[in-house]
């Protein structure tokens, strides 16, 4: 096990073996117990206190309080990212996460209005366009969503996103390089994912330019992957984290135990699981590896702190099992923004894993249109074969499962008008559904 941060905190002279408290999670701990008995003392403040929800992407929405000085913690560290990305001049931050009562729409409207311009939208992509056509081209434009949703947006609004100043920060899932790089020549100045998640805080750590550099590096250099990366399939994203705030452990099975250092919290979170692939490397480590493999510091850029590094792979439960294989939303991500023919069609995808009418098994990748376009099926052959192509290429264990295969209809690429077929009444959903 591996672990970084404060591990042994003095509480009026009791210093705590943080390895004794067992690890918690939605099923052992919050599906347990009230929101009550999970507070300081076993009770809930009476004022100052707002409940919000997780999406419920994996289930029933989770209710969360979360405190006066919680909140303004968070939003400090919120306004410092912002400011750290883009400066100190003026701007005009649109929120397009899900607005109501889930916990990313409604922090983020807390914490950006004392620093910009802002406009909490939700996901709605016609509002975001007539807002844009409606303040016109001077502004530093910041949007703020799931990244989809800007998928859709950008292939679909009539904005020429190349005259604009629009950078984007994204959440809720991963995101390929080949999906940043898309963004990029669509118009978008900036692209940013940051990590956070409603069960234990919405801002745990972030991309910058340098680990975005990172991570472009350990793409392109294969020793350096084998050195650093400890899971199969798609490259994990790359965030920097304050061990102050947080102390993340890796489990036996490399999932994230993750504890909010910050004291000032109504409901703590202490060793808590989310499920989600990864693990931390100290950066004096990664400087480490540089040097062992005689790789030039100035291939990366340079880091404004010495700030751990995070590399998460995704959710642990989203994926599918085909012949020993997993294969993760993130490994088709990166497999269709390698095909750029079928990229600019496609609005979302499914996979599945199941057996047919003969007891074989099948990986079945579904793809959904987008609303304006119309698929050429003579077409299907040829993108079939170099999409299983591509995605043996970025899963290595997929690689090996193609060759177990007794056929090649054991694995189907199918595709399916906007919001018919898997994909019907997706656009009510809150996050993409994957699986």
């Amino acid at each position: 096990m591996q672990s970084q941060g404060f591990s042994n905190v003095s509480f009026k002279g009791i210093v705590p073996n943080i390895n004794e408290i067992p690890f918690t999670d939605k099923e052992n701990y919050v599906n347990q117990f009230s929101i009550k008995e999970r507070c300081i003392y076993g009770n809930m403040p009476n004022h100052s206190v707002i409940i919000d929800e997780s999406s419920g992407s994996s289930g029933i929405a989770t209710n969360w309080a979360r405190g006066r000085k919680e909140r303004e913690i968070n939003a400090r560290m919120i306004q410092f990212g912002m400011r750290n990305l883009f400066g100190k001049e003026p701007l005009f931050i649109i929120n397009a996460f899900a607005m109501g009562p889930w916990a990313t729409g409604v922090n983020v409207t807390m914490s950006c209005s004392k620093i910009s311009t802002l406009k909490s939208i939700g996901p709605d992509k016609i509002k975001i366009e007539n807002t844009l056509l409606h303040f016109g081209k001077a502004h530093k434009y910041i949007l703020m969503g799931y990244p989809p949703f800007f998928k859709m947006l950008i292939d679909e609004a009539a904005i020429d996103w190349h005259a604009y100043n629009v950078s984007l920060i994204l959440g809720g899932e991963s995101m390929s390089e080949n999906m940043r790089a898309y963004l990029i020549k669509k118009g978008i100045k900036n692209v940013y994912s940051s990590y956070g998640a409603s069960d234990i805080e919405l801002n745990i750590s972030a991309e910058n330019d340098a680990t975005i550099s990172i991570r472009k590096l350990i793409e392109a250099n294969n020793d350096l992957r084998k050195k650093i990366l400890k899971h199969e399939g798609a490259m994990p994203m790359v965030f920097q984290y304050n061990p102050a705030d947080f102390l993340i452990e890796s489990s036996d099975k490399g999932e994230l135990i993750i504890t909010v250092c910050r004291s000032g919290y109504i409901a703590p979170k202490i060793r808590y699981n989310i499920h989600d692939k990864g693990h931390v490397l100290q950066m004096k480590s990664f400087y480490a590896l540089l040097k062992e493999l005689n790789i030039d510091e100035k291939n990366i850029v340079k880091p404004k702190t010495d700030l751990p590094l995070l590399f998460h792979y995704g959710r642990a439960d989203m994926t599918v099992s085909f012949f020993g294989a997993n294969i993760s939303p993130t490994d088709v991500q990166e497999t269709l923004y390698n095909l750029p023919e079928l990229i600019s069609q496609i609005n979302s995808f499914a996979l599945s894993a199941n057996e047919n009418i003969n007891g074989e098994k099948e990986l079945i990748i579904s793809l959904e249109m987008q609303k304006s376009k119309t698929y050429d099926f003579s077409n299907l052959a040829k993108h079939e074969s170099v999409f299983f192509e591509r995605l043996a290429n970025a899963n290595q264990d997929f690689r090996e499962a193609k060759k177990m295969l007794k056929n090649g209809n054991q694995t189907k690429l199918l595709v399916y008008n906007f919001n018919t077929g898997p994909f019907k009444n997706s656009e009510a959903r809150i996050k993409a559904k994957y699986i």
